[in-house]
């Protein structure tokens, strides 16, 4: 990508993001629930009505929606997201905090996907209507079908309480607490990327270098890994980084199953305490993540794939 091309991308990142924010703010600004309340509960105490009040008051939730809009993304520009009501610490912090172990789970994640899924996908494409191919079909199937709640809870079931080799609540440290939730998300992930790895192959074999090299002789092997399994990977570079960035925003399930301290985990239990300034700061972080993942794959085709650079 020219520079540019980058410019224009940036520009149209902080647009969306504005748009996100507005109606975020929105949303949580109509939605039922008093945070105020909500806070006293956490700490322990019942607050009278003219307590909850004055609180509305000093935190400015009595002042018209533009007015509360304007003040807030005035402080998010300068990189202050207010502080939670139910945590009683500032949001950036919060969200810093998680936003490690959420990775670690997301890179663990993509790493087993990759394991399963290319194999699988290489063996079903290149025994195309075999015995092979139509167990890999039929695996890929159970695993599209499946819900991620429910793959967790076996997979609890089986490896928590009846073999007891991983722990049942999760932390963020050890390989034992990330590998269940990380291959809760890797199954369903698999089985989509099975069917595209083994679509994309399927494609490249029927290509004319491929008839050419065989009927020159060259191994079908060397064929394979040589040229059409690198070719085959390049369409899935888009779907590789969206899947990070949708990995990201969409392991709430799986942490709240597992217990696990992550960045899902805390945007639940915000959303059950309409902690307002903790729902929004979490949705334009993951906004700004996987936007900002996205302009970093489209630009990596322009090294990976050399007939981008002769485009340019």
């Amino acid at each position: 990508m020219s520079k540019k091309q980058i410019i224009k991308r940036l520009l149209q990142i902080v647009i969306v993001l504005i748009g996100i924010s507005f109606i975020t703010f929105a949303l949580t600004f109509m939605s039922p629930g008093d945070p105020v309340r909500n806070m006293y509960t956490a700490t322990g105490v019942m607050p009278t009505e003219e307590m909850v009040q004055e609180t509305r008051e000093e935190l400015g939730l009595n002042d018209p929606f533009l007015v509360q809009y304007t003040r807030w993304l005035k402080n998010c520009l300068k990189g202050d997201f207010g502080k939670s009501y139910s945590l009683n610490k500032p949001v950036t912090e919060l969200l810093a905090a998680r936003l490690w172990p959420t990775l670690k789970l997301t890179l663990m994640a993509m790493i087993l996907m990759l394991v399963i899924s290319v194999p699988l996908g290489m063996l079903s494409a290149i025994y195309k209507d075999k015995w092979i191919d139509y167990l890999v079909r039929g695996i890929t199937f159970l695993g599209c079908a499946m819900p991620n709640f429910w793959v967790g809870l076996l997979l609890m079931l089986a490896f928590c309480v009846y073999i007891n080799a991983f722990p049942v609540i999760s932390s963020a440290g050890d390989f034992k607490s990330l590998f269940l939730p990380a291959l809760t998300l890797a199954i369903a992930m698999s089985s989509k990327y099975t069917r595209q790895v083994r679509t994309a192959v399927l494609d490249e074999l029927s290509q004319d270098y491929v008839i050419g090299a065989q009927a020159r002789g060259v191994k079908k092997s060397k064929i394979i890994w040589g040229n059409v399994f690198p070719n085959s990977l390049l369409p899935l570079i888009t779907m590789f980084g969206l899947s990070i960035g949708s990995l990201l925003g969409g392991t709430s399930v799986v942490e709240v199953i597992f217990s696990y301290p992550g960045l899902g985990n805390l945007a639940v239990s915000a959303i059950t305490s309409s902690d307002y300034n903790l729902i929004q700061g979490y949705v334009l972080w993951l906004a700004l993540i996987y936007m900002v993942i996205n302009l970093i794959v489209d630009a990596s085709y322009v090294y990976i794939d050399p007939r981008m650079r002769l485009k340019e």
